[in-house]
């Protein structure tokens, strides 16, 4: 496999956990509520997969249990957030806080071990006949073929189904949803909460597919760079995709250098996905200046039902 294959490869399998917790926050953002605890919800997602893993051994235990634990903390952003009309930003920032302290506590005991079993690579032979394509697909981990879907699945709720059409009415106007009989206050719920369980699904994959142990901090900030990530895919579960995979390339191109390039120093390298990053987002929107950037009108606007107008 030449190097340009082994890059898209490497891109697929890197961008996943990002495509993951993309997605959850688009599905939490769809309906209203802003998101900036999937930092520390990756962390504990990641810590409780890393702990059912090493102590059963279950590949299903351990994926289970990273995404109730991520899904209890969107619990707590929704009630929070919509029952408690609390400011979003601050109680996502506040779960980042907590998770990352959580995480740091329950994975201290378990530290130095590592997981006894990873995410197999599906080996879909049939598909090598193929030109190039064949060697990309026909030997992911099982989880990029569950994100493949997952995005399909996501895509297809949110434009093609009556209740993915509820969920936009009530990301941009929750007093007119209320009035056409919508339950607002249900929808946020389930929404924040499924996204939060991708969002711990994310941090599952890390520690099951890259990091076989546990160590403080594992996500490096993979959290932030997917909020960055849901404005830069302008909500959009297939833009996600591309702009997922955009950053596991680079990340996977900085590693690569790194081994065959001393030259340049490898903090640098590691630096170059978030600065690229950065700059990706600046041209975007730059260019997307004068457009409509697919923003949820009241994404972030506590909906009070008794201001209903």
């Amino acid at each position: 496999m030449d190097f340009t294959l082994t890059l898209l490869v490497a891109a697929i399998s890197s961008g996943t956990p990002l495509l993951f917790a993309t997605l959850g926050g688009v599905l939490s953002e769809r309906a209203g509520v802003i998101n900036l605890g999937i930092e520390g919800m990756m962390l504990i997602g990641a810590v409780m997969a890393y702990i059912l893993s090493v102590t059963t051994g279950s590949l299903t235990l351990s994926i289970a249990a990273g995404m109730l634990a991520a899904g209890a903390l969107g619990l707590l952003h929704a009630f929070l957030s919509v029952s408690l009309k609390a400011n979003q930003i601050v109680a996502g920032l506040g779960i980042t806080l907590f998770a990352t302290g959580l995480s740091s506590y329950l994975g201290k005991p378990y530290g130095g071990q590592q997981v006894p079993n990873s995410i197999p690579v599906l080996h879909l032979n049939g598909l090598d006949a193929i030109p190039a394509l064949g060697k990309v697909f026909g030997h992911l981990n099982a989880l990029v073929w569950v994100s493949f879907v997952a995005v399909i699945m996501i895509h297809f709720y949110l434009f093609k189904t009556p209740w993915g059409l509820h969920l936009r009415s009530v990301g941009d106007s929750p007093s007119t949803s209320d009035a056409a009989g919508i339950r607002v206050f249900r929808y946020q719920y389930a929404h924040v909460i499924a996204g939060s369980m991708l969002c711990g699904l994310a941090g599952a994959s890390l520690i099951l597919v890259f990091t076989p142990s546990w160590n403080d901090g594992l996500t490096s900030g993979r959290g932030w760079i997917a909020v960055a990530l849901i404005i830069f895919a302008r909500w959009n579960p297939v833009r996600a995709l591309l702009c997922a995979y955009l950053f596991g390339a680079f990340e996977s191109l900085g590693f690569r250098m790194q081994l065959l390039e001393n030259a340049i120093p490898p903090y640098f390298l590691k630096m170059m996905p978030y600065l690229t990053t950065i700059i990706v987002l600046m041209f975007v929107g730059w260019r997307n200046r004068n457009r409509p950037n697919g923003q949820p009108e009241s994404l972030g606007v506590p909906y009070v039902r008794e201001q209903r107008v």
